[in-house]
């Protein structure tokens, strides 16, 4: 019952409309002071949350796509791309969708992601006779690939969480990023093929692709730079977001001269605004957490499973179902603070490779943010596009199908996952 009671007064405060950080931090404080314990325990907590090294690398990648974005390397990207595959049947949907996945390999935000793409490659795509709610949900989806190819803000944190290797998690994203585009692109390419209302886009000369890809190169250099250093041991992820960042103002404000003072000002104050609000979550969670550690919640669940549920089978389809239907109401870090702390117990005692279950969950948190009504990426776009939501959710709907089909993929076939941490 009281697994129950503390589940029932979290959603009470979360659909009255309380912030997340202050509902988790409210609560935690409660049930602590209900148990008798001193209050100082929750000052120790807040000084606590944040006494880690790894999460210094949260701004730094975040202030590093800030520059990015204000910098507009979006464009160049996306015209180096499209120089290459323009061409094709849903050509610009294709390369929308690589530039995607290149800015991923840079920025480690999803929203970053689908701004910095989708205020370059909307126009151009609508301009060019691809629908108007295909275009939005194709932008919305290739966005969320920013917490799953790496550097990934969202696996940082659970490797903190879970005091997980931060560089095998990010190994481990690749092979399910590069799925997810692949899907994501043969989807384009049938659509436009079934559709054939796209203007067809001559082939780019070689001089072209030449000009392009030289303009594109140092944006390319930086996701170079970060991920080789990584995966080469030259510097940890927290440095990488240092080097990263500062590599990110040199480019913008020296090579490429597309950042002003006022700019970078706007980046810093942007960067400065949503470290305060992800960090006010994690201090919330830690709260939350003792206070459910406390009350002994996780091995509650853990028991709860090894009754009713005999497999891992049944454990991961009922993590599925629980955040996907979180993912209507709650922003994809909060789902990551509040259940991997409660679920990671019962991950290691059922023999889960914990691993491969931060992978499994980023995807589903994926879903989250292009699912109404919260879906961050749908309100991006919207914001961009200045097209009802309504437009964007319909056009979304065969990503979520795609994604959660990548999803039974990952779980058949771990190897898409494990292979690469395996042999690096």
């Amino acid at each position: 019952m009281t697994l129950l009671y503390i589940g029932v007064a979290l959603l009470v405060l979360l659909f009255m409309g309380v912030p997340v950080a202050f509902s988790l931090a409210g609560l935690g404080a409660a049930l602590l002071a209900i148990k008798g314990l001193p209050m100082a325990m929750v000052a120790q907590n807040l000084q606590g949350a944040l006494d880690n090294f790894v999460l210094l690398s949260v701004p730094l990648f975040l202030l590093m796509s800030n520059i990015l974005l204000k910098g507009g390397v979006g464009r160049d990207l996306f015209d180096a791309v499209q120089k290459w595959v323009g061409h094709w049947p849903g050509g610009l949907g294709v390369a929308a969708l690589l530039s995607c996945g290149l800015f991923s390999a840079i920025s480690g935000s999803s929203v970053a992601t689908a701004a910095t793409v989708g205020t370059v490659a909307i126009p151009e795509m609508t301009k060019r006779g691809y629908g108007k709610g295909f275009t939005l949900g194709l932008l919305a989806a290739g966005g969320t690939l920013g917490i799953l190819i790496p550097p990934s803000i969202p696996l940082i944190v659970y490797g903190v969480i879970t005091e997980e290797s931060i560089g095998k998690l990010f190994l481990a994203g690749v092979g399910p990023g590069l799925l997810l585009i692949f899907l994501f692109g043969v989807y384009t390419v049938i659509h436009a093929l079934m559709t054939g209302s796209q203007q067809k886009v001559e082939k780019a000369t070689g001089a072209e692709r030449a000009r392009a890809t030289w303009r594109a190169l140092p944006t390319l250099g930086l996701a170079v730079l970060i991920l080789g250093g990584i995966y080469s041991g030259a510097f940890t992820p927290t440095e990488a977001s240092a080097v990263g960042a500062a590599f990110a103002f040199l480019l913008t404000a020296f090579f490429l001269r597309t950042l002003s003072l006022k700019t970078f000002y706007e980046a810093v104050k942007q960067t400065l605004s949503t470290t305060i609000v992800l960090f006010l979550i994690v201090i919330g969670a830690k709260i939350f957490g003792k206070a459910i550690t406390i009350y002994q919640i996780p091995a509650m669940i853990s028991e709860l499973v090894d009754v009713h549920i005999a497999s891992v089978d049944g454990f991961i389809l009922l993590v599925t179902g629980i955040l996907l239907v979180l993912g209507l109401f709650l922003e994809s870090l909060a789902m990551l603070l509040i259940m991997v702390p409660v679920l990671y117990p019962t991950v290691m005692s059922l023999g889960v490779d914990p691993i491969w279950f931060g992978i499994f969950f980023v995807i589903l948190i994926e879903v989250a943010l292009i699912t109404p009504p919260v879906g961050l990426n749908l309100f991006v776009i919207q914001a961009i596009a200045k097209t009802p939501l309504g437009v964007i959710a319909k056009g979304v709907l065969p990503f979520i199908l795609i994604m959660l089909f990548a999803v039974v993929l990952v779980y058949i076939f771990p190897g898409i996952v494990m292979w690469l941490p395996s042999v690096m």
